[in-house]
């Protein structure tokens, strides 16, 4: 097996869109959960470990990153890339800000390496970078959703400004300009920023054309930071193209349901659009109610009994998706940190739950709710397949939970897939599409 990429992602649901985009591209992949302890199919040529490091502090972000950086390297794949959120948040408290930078600078010292850049452009999903500054959609990334976040907020959007904050070593920029000259611009313009004394560079990207330009300069350096985007242009650097074998998976079988944490207002309105159109298949939890030594199982327990009798009817949706206000009201009776662990807990007893009631195809929806729910299913490896919505494939995993022929499972991405989501999800399963 030769391992050409080998990838550190800092949540599980950007892993699977990081694997999803190298897949679409030609790619083999395997993302396992947490640093593998045990062997990789000899299939795949390229591996992401999801870790849970986007919300924790700095210091253990850090360790998690160089323990999967260790491993990585005792595969001796060819090229390393650090993936973290397309909207560049992390770890927020007080005056601190964000783990991207740091973990960036403990992989180059562990690498030795002189020269990284930074993007989190992925235009499919309307995350450019102009002139070093984050868009989403048409709106600055401190004018969007994101600017009121729970857990991550960002009020600022020059990513220069940003990253310079968290970093030691100099940042600048490699803008939209350089990027439309192509391979050979921004290669001589790294050389002109590391004379200049500047260790990681920003770089723009407005469409899927300026990544494709970027992709061949980036073949021979050692680390890359960036969101998923990046990653359409890297197989072509080892020859590889986009093929149907890639993302193929076992058929699908067994119940299907949806488990969902997020609150971002993408998947408010993916949680609309199922309610509208199936208003008895969904079940939504209200944290309100919840005395605060009840055992998870017991709050679980009456989501079980109705889902059983529910899911020979179709995919059922259990819920915590809630609005800013309703978000606010849960955080000021439970404190923050208490309400969604313990809304991780549920959600991913109520997982576990369901696939023992035979459901064998799961959407799970938001990144630290995927986390929960893929650890409570003891999944460790999961091969992906084909793209449902840019940034979202469906995977296949065994969990002991599950039947001998495996669990197919998405984990999204709060903020990703259109209103229909829920429902199209299902429809793709049964015919890949590219």
């Amino acid at each position: 097996m030769s391992l050409l990429l080998g990838c550190i992602a800092d949540d599980f649901t950007g892993a699977t869109d990081l694997a999803n985009n190298l897949v679409r591209a030609g790619m083999r992949v395997v993302q396992t959960i947490g640093v593998p302890t045990s062997p990789l199919p000899p299939d795949c040529n390229a591996v992401v470990v999801a870790l849970k490091s986007r919300t924790i502090a700095p210091a253990d972000a850090v360790k998690q990153s160089l323990d999967a950086l260790a491993w990585l390297q005792a595969q001796q794949v060819e090229q390393v890339y650090f993936k973290y959120c397309s909207t560049f948040d992390s770890w927020y408290s007080g005056d601190v800000r964000g783990n991207i930078g740091p973990v960036t600078e403990a992989l180059m010292d562990a690498l030795s390496c002189p020269f990284t850049i930074a993007t989190p452009a992925f235009p499919d999903n309307q995350r450019t970078v102009f002139k070093g500054h984050l868009f989403v959609g048409d709106v600055l990334l401190s004018d969007s959703g994101m600017k009121n976040h729970p857990l991550t907020p960002m009020r600022d959007a020059n990513l220069v400004s940003v990253m310079q904050a968290q970093c030691q070593r100099r940042v600048g920029l490699i803008d939209f300009k350089t990027v439309a000259l192509g391979a050979t611009a921004v290669t001589s313009r790294i050389a002109e920023l590391q004379a200049q004394g500047v260790s990681i560079a920003v770089v723009d990207a407005l469409s899927n054309d300026d990544l494709y330009k970027l992709g061949p300069a980036l073949k021979d350096m050692r680390l890359l930071t960036a969101g998923s985007g990046v990653a359409i242009a890297l197989p072509a650097n080892w020859g590889l193209q986009p093929s149907a074998a890639s993302a193929q998976l076992p058929p699908a079988m067994g119940l299907k349901a949806i488990v969902s944490g997020s609150c971002s207002l993408a998947t408010q309105g993916q949680v609309a659009h199922f309610l509208q159109h199936h208003p008895a298949q969904a079940w939504q939890l209200d944290p309100l109610k919840w005395s605060g030594n009840t055992p998870v199982a017991e709050l679980a327990a009456p989501v079980l009994q109705w889902a059983e009798k529910q899911l020979s009817h179709g995919p059922v949706l259990v819920y915590s998706t809630a609005d800013a206000e309703q978000v606010k009201a849960v955080q000021a009776q439970l404190g923050q940190a208490q309400a969604g662990e313990r809304m991780e807990q549920v959600l991913a007893h109520i997982a576990q739950g369901l696939v023992r009631l035979g459901v064998g195809q799961l959407v799970v929806a938001g990144g630290e709710t995927s986390g929960a729910c893929v650890q409570a299913l003891q999944v460790t490896q999961m091969h992906i397949g084909a793209q449902i919505d840019p940034g979202v494939p469906w995977c296949h995993a065994h969990s002991p939970s599950a039947a001998a022929s495996g669990l197919h499972l998405t984990l999204k991405s709060g903020n990703f897939g259109t209103p229909d989501f829920f429902t199209k999800a299902f429809e793709r399963l049964h015919g890949p599409v590219l």
